[in-house]
């Protein structure tokens, strides 16, 4: 399991580090291609307010869209009980507890830091999960806390929007044929242009690539952390295989919340395998690869 962790933590960074280059390098073109830095300046501050936003407010948007509920330890005794032992174990802070009205069977987390944390379950969850498989699940989410994911892909998905917003001024800057840079060699600052702009319609597409790569190796990171936390790995292998069986779909997800979720909310692709390209376009990986290695933990 600490192998898991490490190799997950290490693969996640290293494309972290190449995301960064990635925006980095595009500013850099956009700005030499327009020479102009105010359009620059511009997405950068749109960028920063962005984050800000999504830093203190994320968790409050997520809930809200979710049509979540707060609930207290006196409505809901045996979760929090289980929620606040696997914070002792875990030495983290017990987080506020929400519930979504909602018979498909799912969770996710949520919030900045271990201290202003959310768990969310699903009345399908707390219906149709045992109680060693809810605790593997709530540790799984627990760990998401733990491991900062819930910071770490909240920093990813402003990355991503940040590029998305800069391409698509230059796209439309080069449209509109605003601010070209003028060459002394026509030939070389052609070339440029070209550049810029494949760029500009590839790098957005990367960069939500990239995104939910590191989402599914998240997704990998907090069951091996999960599994550690309970001592149990078969508790949430089993709950993965109940929630992949289930059916229904989760009404109250959407595509802007699909990633945070212990499995793809949409119910898509989860019976039947699919092409390496579909799999790009995941949000989380295969059950079936997730339980497979909660399995080969047990064996080990």
């Amino acid at each position: 399991m600490y192998n898991q962790i490490d190799s997950n933590k290490r693969n996640s960074f290293l494309l972290i580090f190449f995301f960064m280059i990635v925006v980095i390098g595009l500013g850099w073109l956009f700005s030499y291609q327009f020479n102009n830095q105010l359009i620059l300046v511009i997405a950068v501050i749109w960028a920063v307010t962005q984050a800000l936003v999504s830093y203190y407010y994320s968790d409050k948007i997520t809930l809200a869209i979710s049509s979540a509920h707060e609930v207290k330890h006196s409505d809901n005794p045996q979760l929090y009980h289980i929620v606040e032992n696997l914070c002792i174990t875990a030495g983290l802070p017990v987080p506020k507890v929400y519930i979504i009205n909602d018979s498909a069977p799912n969770a996710f987390a949520t919030g900045r830091d271990p201290k202003h944390a959310v768990i969310c379950v699903t009345t399908g969850l707390l219906s149709k999960l045992n109680k060693t498989e809810l605790q593997g699940v709530i540790a799984h989410e627990l760990s998401h806390v733990g491991n900062y994911d819930i910071r770490f892909m909240t920093i990813v998905v402003i990355l991503v929007g940040f590029l998305a917003l800069l391409s698509d001024w230059f796209l439309r800057w080069s449209w509109w044929g605003g601010g070209r840079r003028r060459d002394g060699d026509n030939q070389l600052g052609g070339i440029m242009f070209l550049i810029a702009i494949i760029l500009a319609i590839l790098s957005p597409i990367i960069a939500t690539l990239i995104q939910l790569a590191i989402s599914r190796k998240r997704e990998y990171l907090a069951d091996a952390s999960g599994a550690l936390l309970t001592r149990y790995p078969d508790g949430l292998a089993s709950a993965l295989e109940k929630i992949s069986k289930d059916k229904e779909p989760l009404e109250a997800a959407n595509k802007a919340t699909a990633h945070l979720y212990i499995s793809n909310p949409f119910k898509q692709g989860e019976s039947r395998s699919v092409g390496w390209l579909s799999k790009l376009f995941n949000t989380h990986p295969p059950i079936k690869d997730r339980i497979k290695k909660l399995r080969e933990m047990i064996s080990k």
